[in-house]
């Protein structure tokens, strides 16, 4: 199933696609995408309604964030060779874990607000995995038991709050915005191999950055277990896992940054595609 959100911000409503990629309305059946609604027999329920008997989504709607505002927002940093090697920085001996600030949080298709003096806000397209059932101090064997499913993250990032400003990550990847989310959260039974799949991310139609997540260092089973082992990983929780090369920090040998006015378009294969427009802050 995909399933995705919609209306204005704090006041969405969950939905699901139909067999014709139609945008239809879950919320005569469920409140939202809470713990009940991720675990497996919420999943289920869920894809026992016939799509077709719902009322479709208006034509213009905004669509959000596929879970509600999730209480661990779990990045990974490094995970892809190539893209550790264009930052100039050495492969991980083990996964490298951040936290994005909540406020960051935002649907896939909301302005990207670029802070005020930032000079070095960057873009970085990441595989998101949501949590469906709690995971703590789990096995790799089980881990992907405790998987929901599978969306696109943009980890929008400003590398000189990141790298330069003293501190840990958190700094450069907290800003409002900087986390879009979605369109459509993925359930597993549709991505039967997270580790083979196409991503790409395009600024003002320019391809910056085009991978498949075969090339992750850490796979999304080893992630999801590390992870648990120091976080304990709650229903709606999301990990992004990494992005791969073509960030515009590792342009060389003049790093690019972006600037209002501009548009960022990005998607993994058979998750949807997200774009947003750049704004001043």
């Amino acid at each position: 199933m995909k399933l995705f959100r919609h209306g204005a911000a704090g006041a969405e409503r969950p939905g699901v696609v139909d067999a014709k990629g139609g945008l239809r309305d879950l919320s005569a059946h469920l409140a939202g995408f809470d713990a009940a609604a991720l675990s497996a027999e919420g999943l289920a329920r869920i894809a026992a309604i016939d799509p077709a008997a719902l009322p479709m989504v208006p034509d213009g709607a905004r669509i959000g964030a596929p879970v509600p505002r999730p209480v661990n927002f779990i990045c990974i940093g490094l995970n892809y060779a190539d893209h550790a090697a264009e930052s100039n920085l050495p492969i991980p001996e083990e996964p490298i874990i951040f936290l994005k600030a909540g406020s960051a949080y935002s649907g896939p298709f909301d302005d990207v607000v670029i802070p005020r003096g930032s000079k070095e806000t960057d873009w970085e397209v990441e595989l998101g995995v949501v949590i469906g059932t709690a995971a703590h101090c789990v096995t790799e064997a089980d881990a992907l038991d405790h998987v929901a499913g599978y969306c696109v993250v943009n980890d929008v990032s400003e590398r000189e709050y990141q790298i330069k400003r003293g501190g840990t990550w958190d700094k450069g990847k907290g800003c409002p915005s900087f986390g879009p989310v979605g369109p459509y959260l993925v359930t597993s039974d549709e991505v039967p191999d997270p580790q083979s799949l196409d991503l790409w991310c395009e600024v003002d139609g320019r391809r910056m950055q085009d991978g498949n997540t075969r090339t992750m260092i850490f796979g999304v089973r080893t992630l999801v277990s590390y992870v648990s082992q120091f976080i304990a990983l709650l229903p709606g929780d999301i990990i992004a896992t990494g992005t791969p090369p073509g960030v515009g920090m590792g342009i060389k040998p003049n790093p690019v940054f972006l600037r209002p006015g501009q548009t960022m378009r990005l998607g993994i294969a058979g998750l949807g595609e997200q774009a947003q427009k750049t704004i001043g802050g």
